[in-house]
């Protein structure tokens, strides 16, 4: 028997609809029956593409005797947490409060109230890992529910304290960009790139921290961060070599294995970084990399115009299967070719992991010659269409504004860096869509899946969209994109705006939570007050309207202390301090001045410029371009040598 979720559009949630587990989605329905049996409710938070949430589910969800327990003592609650960020960024907080690391699946135990007390990620059905045995917590947090409520009262209130603490606003000093920087590019491994250790995540936020710094200063340190990283993700096993698009992350300190789901926000922000720093470096492979990319975007997540969650991990019930080779599975597709081929990409017979190949090219530092790369590009071909005929992975197809609209800015920018008008076409085609579908009464929603709507929206999909927006206007396809962007974020300071400052993530007229969360801290993508901050400075640089400036500042004011403490958390937020003091550059009919703009960080192409700008009555002269910082104006340059020199400040 089907449980509740079977009537859920969300595909995660479907993965769940037949297990003996008697499920409720969240839901006011969910709460009411809590409150009604005074039973304390299981909360459990997942993805489609989640390795360790299938794992749980297979041991755990779908074992009767496990379910019997859960059914019992618990009212249990399945939440998706690409449908429900609001939900997972509460309870997320409250298990970081407890000290414990965050991860999912995401098992926390409430109060049949909603209010957290105990919590943890993956617990395993017999005891392992140095965790306990699950039917074990159940019992043990259900008895203490049960017979220890000054413990359970004093565990609700410690979390309520510190999820609901604010603190005192400040003032970032104006070298904050550069100090955190250097934090950062302490915490770098030289060899490889990326943070330090393992597991290794293409983290684009921390990576444009210090592409910014390079853009500024001209310290060759901050490039070689970022060209490291970027060439060593593009070489490793984490890119996919055969189909194109990045895994999650890679298990390892080099980037060779990867969790295997591919992300759409990944891909997207990682486009627009290869892009911007292929173009102004003139990395052919970084340039190649994002080719493939798109390719894979369009053949495997284009849903009805817009663009799939995810890809999962697993197929034939396994890690992986579907992206890995064997020696003899190589041979059988590329006969001859294979010995070539594999001394490329590091297969052997034993297997480069777990007796099978995850392939890389990392005895390479670049391409290879032409005719090298064109026999490698006709083997993957080959073993592409093998591929395909293999079981795939399943696809999360619903579509989310918030990363949807991160796509459409990976899309435009890498687009117009890398002169790919397509790519751009491609944007504008999907920001249309984009508009169309999530567009709802003036106000934007989340995700669509099918004909089911999620009838209420985020602050990041309005900051993603607005930033969709602007990087369209950058690419010279401003439509209706500026007045678009303008209304979103009177939306967004109309529903969402926080009382000093900065944005709640949800409305103000969304259905109650235990509250509104409203923390800087990046996760995977950027948070919606960093990204807004972005768009904020973006929007003064376009139209001169000093209250966009307010807005950034009062939100970089009111979070001040968190992103001083944990510069790691808040990159987006420092991004956006940048933002503020980016160079504006006005041209006169020099689409190859265009791209030497694209092909920067944070420098903003102002068309017209705003009453008040000192251009405003003195454009440039044909084919030429003027840099502006802090309304203070340079020579007109023709060269796109000289602009790039002028735009790209140099040290020494």
């Amino acid at each position: 028997m089907a449980n509740r979720l079977a009537q859920e559009a969300s595909p995660y949630l479907l993965q769940h609809a037949d297990n003996p587990v008697d499920w409720w989605p969240w839901s006011a329905d969910a709460l009411a029956e809590a409150e009604r049996t005074g039973k304390p409710i299981l909360l459990s938070v997942g993805y489609a593409a989640c390795h360790w949430c299938h794992v749980m589910a297979h041991e755990s969800f779908e074992d009767d005797d496990t379910a019997a327990v859960m059914n019992a003592r618990y009212i249990n609650i399945k939440v998706d947490r690409e449908e429900r960020p609001d939900i997972d960024q509460i309870y997320m907080a409250a298990l970081h409060a407890t000290g414990e690391q965050g991860g999912w699946p995401l098992t926390m135990f409430l109060t049949s109230g909603g209010e957290p007390f105990f919590g943890g990620t993956y617990f395993p059905k017999d005891a392992r890992f140095g965790r306990a045995r699950f039917v074990d917590v159940l019992n043990a947090v259900a008895d203490a529910y049960r017979d220890r409520a000054e413990v359970v009262e004093g565990n609700v209130a410690a979390l309520r304290q510190r999820i609901g603490a604010t603190a005192e606003p400040g003032e970032l000093p104006a070298d904050t960009p550069d100090k955190a920087a250097r934090q950062l590019l302490s915490l770098m491994d030289p060899e490889n790139g990326g943070t330090r250790g393992a597991p290794k995540f293409p983290n684009a936020s921390l990576f444009g921290v210090l592409w910014r710094a390079y853009a500024r200063t001209g310290d060759e340190a901050y490039l070689k961060a970022v060209t490291t990283a970027l060439n060593r993700i593009a070489m490793g096993g984490i890119y996919d070599h055969v189909g194109g698009g990045l895994a999650r992350y890679s298990v390892d300190s080099r980037w060779h294995v990867p969790h295997f789901e591919k992300m759409l926000y990944d891909n997207a922000q990682i486009l627009a970084l290869m892009g911007e720093v292929g173009a102004a470096t003139g990395s052919s492979l970084l340039a190649v990399r994002c080719e493939e990319t798109v390719n894979w975007l369009i053949r495997e997540m284009d849903v009805g115009g817009l663009f799939a969650a995810s890809l999962d991990a697993d197929s034939e019930g396994e890690e992986g299967r579907f992206y890995v080779w064997s020696m003899a599975a190589l041979t059988d597709v590329l006969g001859t070719d294979a010995a070539r081929f594999a001394r490329h990409y590091g297969a052997t017979a034993e297997g480069n992991w777990e007796g099978t190949n995850v392939l890389h090219r990392f005895a390479e530092a670049d391409l290879a010659d032409a005719g090298t790369e064109a026999f490698l590009a006709a083997c993957r071909e080959r073993l592409l269409e093998a591929r395909e005929r293999r079981p795939r992975p399943a696809r999360d197809d619903k579509a989310l504004a918030d990363w949807n609209g991160l796509m459409i800015a990976g899309l435009a920018r890498a687009g117009a860096a890398l002169g790919r008008t397509d790519w751009v076409d491609l944007a504008e085609t999907t920001y249309a869509a984009a508009r169309s579908t999530f567009g709802h009464g003036g106000r934007l929603i989340h995700a669509v899946r099918g004909k089911v709507r999620l009838e209420q929206g985020f602050a990041l999909d309005y900051a993603a969209m607005i930033h969709a927006a602007l990087a369209l206007v950058a690419a010279g396809r401003p439509g209706r994109c500026l007045d678009d962007a303008r209304a979103w974020c009177e939306t967004l300071e109309l529903h969402y705006a926080a009382p000093d400052g900065g944005y709640y993530w949800t409305a103000d007229d969304a259905d109650a939570l235990i509250m509104r969360p409203d923390s800087p801290l990046d996760e995977a993508v950027p948070n919606a007050n960093g990204l807004m901050v972005q768009n904020l400075a973006t929007l003064w640089a376009l139209t001169g309207d000093d209250s966009y400036e307010v807005r950034a500042r009062s939100a970089l004011r009111v979070h001040a202390r968190a992103i001083a403490a944990n510069v790691f958390g808040c990159a987006s937020m420092v991004n956006g301090l940048d933002q503020l003091s980016a160079p504006t550059v006005t041209i006169n009919d020099a689409p190859a001045l265009r791209a030497v703009v694209a092909a920067h960080p944070a420098a903003v192409l102002v068309d017209t410029p705003p009453e008040g700008h000192p251009l405003r009555t003195s454009s440039p002269p044909v084919g030429a371009a003027v840099v502006c910082r802090h309304m203070t104006c340079g020579l007109a340059l023709r060269d796109a040598a000289a602009l790039r020199d002028e735009i790209w400040l140099k040290t020494g």
